[in-house]
């Protein structure tokens, strides 16, 4: 799959079943990127929130997350259509800048490019983060989080594969075609817009099919 390598560094990670705020809350980065940020159109009058950026190997914002909804935490009670499952109900949406191969900013090397799998694989290890499976020890956790990142990546190589069905869905108004899985602990997808950037979203408790996507107009809105 064609995606960046600081990718994995920049999807957000938990310890011990907490999130890590990192960089969250800061609009800053948002500011600095180059492409449009998507988020959930206005038929969603819940609850958005900034989350995190993510970094080129030359330092350019390349892609970020917004949410929507509850807050997505990591619980070692969460199980598939447990009681967790029941009360968190969130939309995640992962925009990436649609690049092509290119050299970085100081020449020495170059930069992959992004594709609709770099878009499906940072939404498919974005619901990894939220995910603790019910009865896992946290000491297995991050064997079980590096097995589960791999099928990921694997996964979103193969957008055709007969793990994906198509969706389609409104974004900016305009009906488009989606890539689309669920799992045990949330569904997947992934598409292109015609603003030069993919989009990617994960989510649980909340259906994917009545979303709709569009460009932010306000990143500040998302501030808490």
């Amino acid at each position: 799959m064609e995606t960046t390598s600081s990718a994995v560094a920049q999807a957000p990670a938990a310890e011990d079943g907490q999130p890590v705020p990192s960089a969250r809350r800061t609009v800053d980065g948002y500011l600095r990127a180059p492409f449009p940020w998507y988020g959930l159109d206005e038929a969603f009058t819940g609850p958005r929130r900034l989350m995190q950026v993510g970094l080129s190997a030359d330092g350019a914002v390349e892609h970020g997350s917004l949410g929507h909804g509850d807050e997505p935490s990591v619980r070692s009670e969460f199980g598939a259509g447990g009681d967790q499952d029941a009360k968190e109900k969130f939309a995640v949406v992962v925009t990436v800048a649609a690049n092509p191969v290119r050299r970085s900013a100081d020449g020495t090397g170059l930069l992959e490019a992004t594709s609709v799998s770099s878009a499906a694989w940072l939404a498919g290890v974005g619901l990894l983060s939220f995910t603790w499976p019910g009865q896992m020890d946290h000491t297995l956790r991050d064997d079980w989080l590096e097995q589960q990142t791999e099928t990921a990546w694997v996964l979103a190589d193969d957008l055709e594969g007969e793990d994906w069905s198509t969706l389609s869905l409104p974004v900016d108004g305009v009906p488009t075609p989606f890539h689309y899985r669920e799992s045990a602990y949330g569904w997947v997808l992934a598409g292109s817009t015609q603003a030069g950037v993919h989009v990617g979203a994960y989510g649980r408790g909340m259906s994917a099919y009545g979303l709709g996507f569009a460009v932010v107009k306000d990143i500040a809105a998302y501030q808490d």
